[in-house]
């Protein structure tokens, strides 16, 4: 598995990065550093990072009621990374689509 596991593509996210044009976000391998994550970028997308920002989310937990009764459940938890990178670079992550 690499260490990026794919781009997010949230209102929040979008929000961001119409305001401040060279920032990006990407959930990646929670066993990821920044200095990995920041050269998988680089070597990925062909561009300059200049910060990696990361943070790490627990699973909710959720539930459901079924005919058997409540059922509990949690979702994954997962690390999520903001690269910003050089002033005038931009990343298309639509163009492999």
């Amino acid at each position: 598995m690499g260490i990026i596991v794919k781009p997010i593509f949230t209102e929040k996210q979008t929000a961001l990065t119409e305001k401040y044009e060279n920032r990006y976000g990407f959930i990646v391998a929670p066993s990821a550093n920044k200095v990995q994550i920041k050269n998988a970028v680089e070597e990925l997308y062909k561009v300059h990072v200049e910060h990696v920002n990361t943070m790490k989310y627990d699973g909710k937990v959720k539930s459901r009621y079924t005919k058997s009764g409540v059922v509990f459940g949690k979702t994954a938890a997962y690390k999520k990374a903001i690269i910003t990178l050089r002033k005038g670079e931009t990343i298309d992550l639509f163009s492999n689509i």
